[in-house]
């Protein structure tokens, strides 16, 4: 699965993608993380309709998260789940107006990330009947 991170800060991308892992659990398939540190970056990716999961940055600079992520549920045909970092526990009403599918809150706690990165992988799984 392609997971998009998207920050403009290369620590955070780091963060994230050490707690990701190679699979953020065992019942998953491997990841391949996609960076982005541009918000045209980011649009490119969702358009090419190649993501399974976007991880946006709600603090990044010039364009946040939230802003990509409620351009991006508007506008992008099939668009993947998007889970939001956030820096202020207030910032959970913005999350939803975004239609943000998940967030996960600075300072990044590396298990909170892996569980919910794995929640949003399994809802793209093609059900096994």
């Amino acid at each position: 699965m392609k997971v998009l991170v998207y920050s403009d800060d290369a620590a955070t991308r780091e963060k994230v993608r050490l707690a990701i892992g190679r699979r953020p659990a065992a019942d998953l398939p491997l990841v391949e993380i996609v960076e982005c540190a541009t918000q045209a970056a980011v649009v490119r990716k969702l358009d090419s309709g190649e993501i399974d999961i976007a991880i946006l940055d709600s603090e990044a600079a010039p364009a946040g998260g939230m802003g990509i992520a409620k351009q991006a549920k508007d506008e992008v045909h099939d668009c993947p789940p998007i889970c939001l970092i956030i820096a202020r526990r207030d910032d959970r009403w913005l999350a939803n107006w975004s239609r943000a599918d998940a967030v996960i809150s600075q300072p990044l706690d590396p298990m909170i990330v892996a569980e919910t990165i794995a929640g949003l992988m399994r809802g793209r799984l093609p059900a096994v009947s």
